[in-house]
């Protein structure tokens, strides 16, 4: 029998509970033994709930607890999260996280200790949420060469993205109805500006080089300066628009970015909607293969905290070599980067013609019906190069009194 504590009896600790009780003699059968809940650490307590007579309030209780070995963490953020985990990882339990903002801060050090330990830290709900992509990549394609991960990795994100491109809405509309149903905090600047969809692309490509990853190191650009607009030039060219966290092995270098990205209908990943993730992932031998699923929401993630669970029981007196080192992966400057580009800019197409021939050389142009304005996509061009013209474009636009570029999204067609 293994027993276990909870931290954090929230959403995803509350699931995990759940599941432990519904699911207790499956578990039992694949784990090898039962496990058994012991603890739920909370600051609140809850009288009404299935687990009221087993909540805890100080740490050290669960930590000073021979009996118990395994620890899962469901409280979030940095604090007191990374100092409850590393204590309980030092006392010799197994921990399992959910904790994206934990994995990619303090992964590297938690990583160390479970090995120095001979215990596991397994984090695969931290990425994701049900999707098993991190038991994937140290498991199942173990033997590959991963050369790329491209992902929609936040839920709130491309549920925006999805009523805009849908329904016409605006960004401000869609996000106020991802609000009023729950999928977008109050203040949704994590989810919007892309840090969340960046701490968990870093932590992928932590996995795929066996490198530490800070999020600060990585390009992100969020959605808020998406508009319906968009998305019309988007229906008229057969595209779509999805905020991707995207890490690619080009030779020796990693580049890594996260930005909104027009994609055509041939992409895998062009027909994820809604809260659901999709993660697409290139290697060497296998070539291209795709995970979808709910990258969030109660039962989905605490399904993987609880696979997590059972691989630490599985392994109860072993570390299971997974993660990364202590040597930091040095990131390649986004500005070598090639891509394609589409451009909005203010003026009339059969004016602008002769300037743009001049900065851009070849371009597909695009109207649409009763606007001030017109669109083009360039050839595959290096960041750095795009940028130059870009801003040589748009002096000369400005000089006569336009407003010059609106809108600037990367491209990826076949």
């Amino acid at each position: 029998m293994m027993y276990a504590a909870i931290m954090g009896y929230g959403t995803i600790g509350s699931g995990v509970a759940e599941i432990l009780e519904g699911s207790r003699e499956r578990i039992a059968e694949r784990a090898g033994q039962e496990i058994v809940l012991k603890y739920v650490l909370d600051l609140r307590e809850f009288p009404d709930s299935p687990v009221a007579d087993r909540i805890v309030h100080d740490v050290k209780v669960i930590e000073e607890d021979e009996q118990v070995g395994l620890v899962v963490e469901t409280m979030g953020g940095l604090n007191p999260a990374y100092s409850f985990v590393k204590s309980c990882l030092s006392a010799g339990k197994h921990v399992i996280t959910s904790n994206k903002a934990l994995v990619e801060a303090y992964g590297t050090e938690l990583l160390q200790i479970a090995r120095e330990k001979g215990v596991n830290f397994f984090f695969e709900a931290s990425v994701g949420g049900g999707i098993p992509i991190i038991r994937t990549l140290y498991r199942c394609l173990m033997g590959e060469r991963i050369l790329e991960i491209t992902g929609i990795l936040n839920g709130t994100t491309n549920f925006i993205l999805t009523k805009m491109d849908r329904d016409g809405a605006s960004f401000e509309a869609a996000l106020k109805e991802a609000q009023d149903l729950g999928y977008a905090e109050r203040n949704p600047e994590a989810d919007v500006e892309g840090h969340d969809t960046c701490r968990k692309i870093a932590i992928l490509t932590a996995m795929m080089t066996g490198k530490e990853v800070h999020y600060k190191d990585i390009y992100t650009e969020g959605i808020t300066r998406i508009t319906d607009r968009d998305f019309c030039y988007a229906r008229k060219m057969g595209t779509s628009v999805k905020l991707f966290g995207t890490s690619r092995i080009v030779g020796d270098q990693v580049y890594a970015r996260v930005a909104p990205v027009m994609i055509g209908r041939e992409h895998p990943l062009y027909g994820v909607s809604g809260v659901f993730n999709g993660i697409l992932v290139k290697s060497d031998m296998l070539g291209t293969s795709m995970y979808y699923g709910s990258g969030a929401g109660k039962l989905p993630t605490a399904s993987a905290v609880v696979a997590d669970m059972i691989e630490a029981v599985q392994n109860q007196d072993r570390n299971v070599a997974l993660g990364w080192g202590n040597e930091q992966q040095q990131m390649a400057d986004i500005n070598t980067g090639e891509c394609r580009y589409f451009v909005r800019i203010e003026g009339n197409l059969s004016e602008g013609k002769q300037k743009l021939a001049s900065v851009f050389g070849q371009v597909e142009t695009f109207v649409l019906d009763d606007t001030d304005e017109f669109a083009f996509l360039t050839e595959k061009i290096s960041e750095k190069c795009f940028r130059e013209l870009a801003t040589v474009l748009d002096g000369e636009y400005q000089s006569k009194g336009s407003e010059g570029i609106r809108q600037i999204i990367r491209v990826e067609l076949a």
